[in-house]
């Protein structure tokens, strides 16, 4: 078994000992991010707004790996207080279309960094990357 390591310029480098996602055969393995700006490092303010740069950092990745937001076929979501739920619905309904990925939303007791969201995510691609 082979893995293809992901990297996007667009997207926040890691902040740890792991990569942005791997492939392997047509699936991609989308480590989680968090609201961190990619050209300054810093943490979006507030929760629309990370979970905003949640979802179009992922999508930068998802692009570098040959895919889009639309070839997510599992999403996990943590977020630190599930007040946020409903809005967190709502901007995902901005990223994302029927047919939705299955997803979990968890709530966590605390994310890196002092986030208030991160999303990580299965990806599956055509074999011709």
């Amino acid at each position: 078994m082979s893995k293809t390591i992901i990297h996007s310029d667009a997207a926040p480098k890691a902040v740890g000992t792991y990569s942005q996602a791997v492939k392997v055969g047509n699936t991609v393995y989308l480590s989680g991010q968090i609201g961190l700006d990619p050209a300054s490092g810093a943490l979006a303010e507030g929760f629309e707004a990370q979970t905003h740069r949640v979802f179009q950092n992922l999508r930068a990745v998802c692009q570098a790996a040959g895919g889009d937001l639309s070839d997510i076929v599992k999403l996990g979501v943590f977020v630190t207080d599930l007040a946020n739920f409903a809005r967190l619905n709502e901007i995902m309904g901005e990223y994302f279309s029927a047919p939705f990925p299955a997803r979990a939303a968890v709530q966590a007791a605390a994310l890196p960094k002092g986030a208030l969201v991160e999303a990580d995510g299965v990806m599956v691609v055509e074999t011709g990357f």
